[in-house]
């Protein structure tokens, strides 16, 4: 049941399940969705966990969603999960939320909140007024093959990382200075380069003052101090991470109803969108196949006012055989570069031969954007005030806007929470 502080919120403490006695490094693994063309990086994990309880028994990693024998691998996890539960390898936190401290791989200090999204307050939909929204479009064909994973699975593990706007730092921040007053539940070492990660249970004084934060970052008055918008459905919590894996869940809410009350909840970590150690990098593209010439010409018929150089509004670097320069759309009809840049993209290969890859890092783009046939296009990196303020004016962002860390420093899982 939801804790009745919480009931507005669309988060609220959990029953947590952490296991009893395993070797910690072993049991925790990273997001099922990372290097999923790195097999290596799999097969060395299973190597680490060998015989020990492991929550690599209890996920299905997405490089392996459409092996031949997926069916078999699904029901070998709902089986473990059943025998983890009947084997009582876990001891439960009841009504709990969890303060997180992850030491990344460049020795920053990220800081999260574990508890549970009442999915009745997420929407994925664009332009959704829910206190729980998207930042991305959610692909529906990615629904279904992650469905069968959760559809009769006992337990679920989270690698969702729900975002909070929280300027004035009033909700997990005050925390990091008080572990002395909760409980400590883990400190260790995670395995192939995560680094470290540290979990205490908070005190029932602190979950009410969470509460209280959370509740003051919903107010009419806080959406007109962060966004200049009164009398608008407020957004709390932004998905940061593990968008369609929330969506599954939300799918599965939906088949089960109220005869599986468990079913309305998914465990997530909140994240301070804030916080210091979460850096937002620009995913860059690259057209090949293209005529650079050409394209900057159909540039210019779309956005007839754009012009060479930096200016006001929208500057995007441009890098082709012979040039590297910017271009400044003014004027621009969305917030961010990266969606006046994808909408011209998307109109140019309807009607030209060409493809576009999304890059990471400036000085790869730039390199491959040099190349004979190609034109890199770089974006600037979106500033942290901008993420909100875009989801409540234009629905999500553009695809492929921003990644937030490399694949080592995404969620390990840790923490389980019973859905049946």
């Amino acid at each position: 049941m939801m804790n009745e502080r919480f009931r507005k919120l669309g988060f609220s403490p959990a029953d947590i399940l952490l296991p009893k006695d395993a070797d910690m490094t072993k049991w925790a693994v990273v997001a099922c969705d990372q290097f999923t063309s790195e097999p290596e990086y799999w097969e060395g994990v299973e190597r680490t966990v060998g015989d020990a309880p492991s929550t690599l028994r209890l996920i299905l990693p997405e490089a392996e969603l459409k092996a031949p024998d997926v069916e078999r691998r699904i029901a070998d996890i709902n089986a473990t999960m059943d025998d983890y539960l009947r084997r009582d390898l876990f001891r439960t936190l009841r009504d709990a939320l969890v303060y997180v401290e992850r030491t990344q791989s460049d020795g920053l200090v990220r800081h999260g909140l574990i508890g549970m999204a009442d999915l009745d307050a997420y929407d994925f939909t664009p332009g959704s007024g829910a206190l729980i929204r998207a930042t991305e479009g959610t692909v529906l064909e990615r629904i279904p093959p992650r469905a069968k994973v959760r559809r009769n699975a006992p337990i679920e593990l989270p690698h969702v990382m729900l975002l909070i706007d929280d300027p004035d730092k009033t909700v997990i921040e005050p925390l990091t200075a008080a572990t002395s007053e909760m409980e400590p539940l883990y400190d260790f070492d995670l395995m192939a380069g995560g680094g470290h990660l540290r979990g205490w249970r908070l005190s029932d004084a602190q979950v009410s003052a969470v509460a209280d934060a959370l509740a003051g970052l919903a107010t009419d008055e806080a959406m007109q101090r962060k966004y200049g918008v009164s009398g608008v459905a407020p957004l709390l919590f932004a998905v940061g991470d593990g968008n369609h894996s929330l969506a599954t869940a939300k799918a599965c809410r939906a088949e089960q109803g109220d005869a599986n009350p468990l079913a309305r909840f998914a465990l997530v970590e909140v994240v301070n969108n804030h916080d210091d150690a979460l850096r937002f990098e620009p995913i860059h593209r690259v057209l090949f196949g293209v005529d650079a010439k050409e394209l900057h010409a159909a540039f210019r018929r779309f956005y007839p006012n754009a012009y060479e150089g930096r200016g006001e509004g929208h500057v995007i670097e441009v890098a082709c055989e012979g040039y590297n320069g910017f271009v400044t759309v003014p004027d621009p009809k969305v917030q961010l570069a990266v969606g006046t840049l994808q909408a011209f993209i998307d109109e140019y290969l309807k009607t030209h031969d060409g493809e576009v890859d999304y890059i990471h890092g400036d000085e790869v783009t730039r390199q491959l954007g040099r190349k004979p046939g190609n034109v890199g296009l770089l974006l600037p990196a979106m500033g942290k005030d901008q993420l909100f303020k875009t989801v409540m004016a234009d629905g999500v962002l553009p695809r492929k806007t921003f990644s937030m860390g490399h694949a080592q420093d995404k969620r390990y899982y840790v923490e389980a929470r019973r859905i049946r």
